[in-house]
């Protein structure tokens, strides 16, 4: 039986939280960029590149195929691991909804995998790859609840977002309505 999850929704930067697992909404080819992901390699320090870069030798050669995630060391961040995944770029015309939901699912189940009690997530594509925002928090929550049968480490879901537009969409999507 899986322990009761809490998930909140706030206002932050994700670089500076204090959790097992930061989700790093990454480009495929895992070695850094813009956004959250180019913050978090910046954050994390050189061990997060040098890990990416072993495992774009060995078993992703290709890069991290969209919707997939894959597990580094969080350098010097406040965590144990980061947690990789690439979301589907609206404005390319990756507009396949089921890829973000992967995103979220797949980057939880490893989470869980790795014995983590708590996880930060970003707001996957919805900065500068369009995703429109009310859907990108649904494909968020959908994510979540495809992901929960299974985790049983996982107690604290934090979305730690980088906008007030951004946070509106996710407490929308998870905050009951009063």
């Amino acid at each position: 039986m899986s322990e009761p999850l809490t998930v909140r929704c706030e206002l932050g930067d994700i670089t500076t939280v204090h959790v097992d697992v930061i989700v790093n909404a990454a480009n495929s080819t895992l070695l850094g960029g813009g956004g959250v992901d180019g913050a978090i390699h910046a954050a994390g320090g050189p061990e997060i590149l040098a890990a990416c870069r072993a495992l774009r030798r060995s078993t992703l050669p290709d890069g991290l195929p969209v919707g997939a995630a894959v597990a580094t060391t969080a350098g010097r961040l406040q965590a144990r691991w980061v947690v990789h995944t690439v979301g589907p770029n609206w404005n390319a015309g990756q507009r396949d909804r089921s890829l973000l939901v992967s995103c979220y699912r797949e980057s939880l189940v490893l989470a869980d995998s790795l014995g983590a009690a708590s996880v930060a997530l970003p707001a996957v594509s919805a900065g500068v790859y369009g995703w429109p925002l009310p859907d990108a928090a649904l494909a968020a929550r959908d994510g979540l609840a495809e992901a929960r049968p299974r985790l049983t480490h996982v107690g604290e879901v934090r979305f730690v977002l980088f906008s007030e537009a951004v946070l509106a969409a996710f407490r929308a999507a998870f905050e009951p309505a009063d």
